[in-house]
């Protein structure tokens, strides 16, 4: 009598494993895209055109998962904008720079998750759970409160 193949296929150790995701044997890096818009004619823009010729393959080279644009913007500032996961940009000028401050302004888009600046002082309360009596509001109340 011939063996018969079973129905499932056998699930394997490795298969079992978690997947990669963010703090788990895994970085996504947030950053997607680098645009640098600077002007040909403005000395203002000089600063970020020497930076462009040194650095920009080897930028491209160390951050391959970053796509790298240059645009011209005619007659205005330079500037450099992050785009990152969560669909949101980051925009930083930088007509008041040097070529060394260029470089930690770019790293600081890199390094940035795009997310919205939250202030630390007073942290608001986030629960993944409705609270079972609801929010409290004095608009919602029977009789308002008499002193």
């Amino acid at each position: 009598m011939p063996a018969i193949a079973p129905v499932t296929p056998p699930i394997l150790r490795a298969a079992l494993r978690s997947k990669g995701a963010n703090g788990h044997a895994a970085f996504v890096p947030q950053v997607r895209k680098l645009v640098f818009e600077y002007c040909d004619v403005r000395h203002s823009s000089g600063p970020l055109r020497n930076y462009l010729l040194d650095n920009a393959e080897k930028l491209a080279a160390k951050n391959p998962h970053v796509e790298i644009v240059v645009k011209q913007r005619p007659q205005r500032q330079p500037i450099v904008r992050g785009f990152y996961m969560n669909d949101r940009t980051k925009v930083i000028g930088l007509n008041k720079y040097d070529e060394a401050t260029l470089k930690e302004k770019v790293q600081l888009l890199l390094d940035s998750s795009g997310a919205k600046i939250k202030s630390l002082k007073r942290r608001t309360v986030e629960s993944r759970t409705e609270s079972p009596r609801g929010i409290w509001s004095g608009l919602h109340v029977h009789e308002p409160f008499k002193i």
